[in-house]
């Protein structure tokens, strides 16, 4: 949901390069030429294990991108487990640890603020993560997050064809008020859906599976089944949940959006129970977060990265990269997630979805 975005293609298409086990899991590790002392150490945070991305692809990605850029630099890792006060304390941890450049993605982005004015005192430059956290951070590397919301909700559209009508009832679950992305998300699918569809029910999901379905389950019951059109979903851990909740009040053939484009989404959307998600390509999300990282940890600037600016929730002006989301529907699976090689058309289409992938040319 921005403007200036830097665009990265998805292979020939979009982007090269947007989530991970259980809430409340506390990964910390180190890698690297120390464990995260010296002149050239680099902390990586990230914000919960419940979306699927960040310790799957964002963690090894990062790493992997330092490590080739800067061979004598480390990398120190935590995961808040989705619990803002912890990644409060890790960012302390890795400033005590002595920690030069801190890349996080905030759980919660005005209450990291404190900490993240704490650690710019002691000398440690902060990146913005995926989210652009609260406070003096000296870059920011996202998607265009409005973007990514506008794609949704004409996905939605799209989806709808002729059923698109200022009467048609539309459930929307956004993603959780803490993530200033998901203001984001949410501004951008209005911008698109308002006045087209009659959006008759919209809550937070918190981007919990379990949240959002019952939610989805509380609109059902306000509107009625068969008065529903369509869901937006803001990402596709929720889209899930929601999924599931469709299923068990029988009802199908509805469009119902995405996000991050998780295996598990890109399999609904193959078996038809998903419409759509968005593809926010991780490697270059990442590498960007990387390069930034070593410059400023080398003390070489980022004007050449970092093009344009965007302002924080605590009225900081953050230089920022951009780049671009693309929208994926069962049409384009292969143009965009298989062709970047995210997942292999074997991972998608185990024995449960052969039949499916079939139908949709994935073989």
């Amino acid at each position: 949901m921005r403007r200036a975005a830097v665009p990265v293609l998805v292979s020939a298409l979009a982007l090269t390069a947007a989530a991970c086990g259980k809430a409340g899991d506390d990964n910390d590790s180190d890698s690297g030429s120390s464990s995260g002392s010296g002149n050239k150490s680099i902390g990586l945070l990230l914000p919960d294990s419940v979306t699927t991305r960040y310790e799957q692809f964002d963690k090894p990605l990062f790493e992997a991108k330092v490590k080739e850029l800067c061979s004598d630099c480390s990398v120190s890792y935590a995961n808040a487990g989705a619990d803002a006060a912890k990644q409060a304390q890790q960012v302390s941890t890795m400033v005590t640890k002595g920690v030069k450049v801190i890349a996080i993605s905030a759980q919660d982005s005005a209450a990291i603020k404190s900490s993240i004015d704490a650690a710019v005192k002691k000398g440690v430059k902060v990146i913005a993560y995926d989210r652009l956290a609260q406070g003096p951070v000296s870059a920011y590397v996202s998607f265009d997050n409005e973007k990514v919301g506008q794609l949704q909700g004409q996905a939605l559209l799209d989806s709808l064809g002729s059923k698109a009508t200022p009467k048609a009832k539309v459930v929307m679950i956004n993603g959780d008020d803490a993530d200033p992305n998901a203001a984001l998300f949410k501004k951008g699918a209005h911008s698109v859906l308002d006045g087209k569809v009659d959006i008759a029910y919209e809550q937070s999901g918190l981007w919990k599976d379990s949240i959002a379905a019952q939610k989805m389950k509380a609109a059902i019951t306000q509107l009625g089944a068969k008065n529903i059109a369509g869901v937006y979903a803001a990402n596709d851990g929720m889209a899930g949940g929601i999924a599931t909740t469709l299923k068990g009040a029988g009802i199908s053939g509805i469009p119902l959006t995405g996000q991050d484009a998780e295996l598990a989404g890109i399999q609904r959307i193959v078996a038809g129970t998903q419409s759509s998600t968005v593809y926010k390509a991780f490697k270059p999300e990442a590498d960007a977060a990387a390069q930034l990282a070593v410059n400023l940890v080398e003390g070489k600037s980022i004007d050449d990265l970092a093009t344009t600016t965007m302002t924080n929730g605590s009225g900081n002006k953050v230089p920022s990269q951009l780049l671009t989301p693309v929208s994926v529907t069962v049409k384009n699976i292969n143009d965009t997630v298989v062709k970047d090689k995210l997942y292999t058309v074997d991972q998608i289409c185990t024995s449960a979805y052969a039949a499916a992938c079939k139908k949709a040319g994935l073989q």
